[in-house]
């Protein structure tokens, strides 16, 4: 879908004649599924190329400006488009798209907390003390990964104060964004950690980044606990 989406950016104006053609000519209900299914696109992403086509062309003065946001304000909301025949097309795509959309995201959502509920259940069972992220807000912290270790411990040597759940796979592109905007602040505020892609990252992601995280596709299992009570109390400590 990301490879293929600038292209049909290009003529969304042909996509959009196309609808309107078929609709006025008295087509059957499902004319964008079965557009998006001949182009190969996802439905609900036609869906809102073409809903935004269809406000740039229809705007009134004084209206609501076609944003980004208004536009997903009405994918959220189909009963707030004003043609009814462009309403239920709409509803359509996005009820029949698993993979894009209001309800791959109310599925990808629930698959996160499952894993999310699985992690917590390991470290549970490995009796190692954590906090998770309501703690961790009800403290203060704005950001805030899965899991907060109260004993680090180490992978292969790598101390690990913090732990992400991704139920997702790993590209190089959502890394880089989860990089930037969560993994370096819970490094900055919690010290180096661990990123879990449940289903696997693509071979190009480093292993360690800048020292800050590792990566893996599973809980380790070659873990080293931390024993407070083997430290030795440093000898000028009174």
């Amino acid at each position: 879908m990301r490879r293929t989406h600038q292209k049909f950016c290009k003529v969304v104006e042909e996509l959009y004649d196309r609808y309107i053609s078929a609709i006025q000519a008295g087509a059957n209900v499902g004319v964008m599924l079965q557009l998006a299914e001949e182009i190969d696109l996802s439905p609900a992403l036609l869906a809102r190329m073409i809903l935004e086509k269809y406000y740039e062309k229809h705007s009134e003065e004084g209206a609501e400006p076609v944003t980004k946001s208004f536009i997903t304000k009405l994918m959220k909301d189909t009963t707030l488009i004003k043609d009814k025949d462009l309403a239920y097309e709409v509803y359509l795509c996005i009820v029949h798209d698993d993979q894009y959309g209001s309800i791959s995201d109310c599925i990808k959502h629930s698959i996160g907390q499952e894993y999310e509920l699985r992690l917590q259940r390991i470290v549970k069972d490995l009796n190692i003390p954590f906090r998770d992220e309501e703690h961790l807000r009800q403290h203060g912290f704005d950001k805030t990964p899965d899991i907060k270790l109260e004993i680090p411990f180490a992978v292969d040597g790598f101390i690990v104060n913090w732990i992400e759940s991704k139920a997702l796979f790993g590209d190089k592109e959502g890394h880089n964004t989860y990089f930037k905007d969560q993994y370096l602040s819970y490094w900055n505020r919690f010290g180096p950690g661990l990123v879990i892609y449940w289903f696997g990252f693509v071979e190009t992601l480093e292993l360690r980044t800048e020292k800050c995280i590792i990566i893996r596709d599973d809980f380790p299992t070659n873990i080293t606990l931390m024993d407070p009570t083997s430290i030795e109390p440093h000898p000028l400590a009174s």
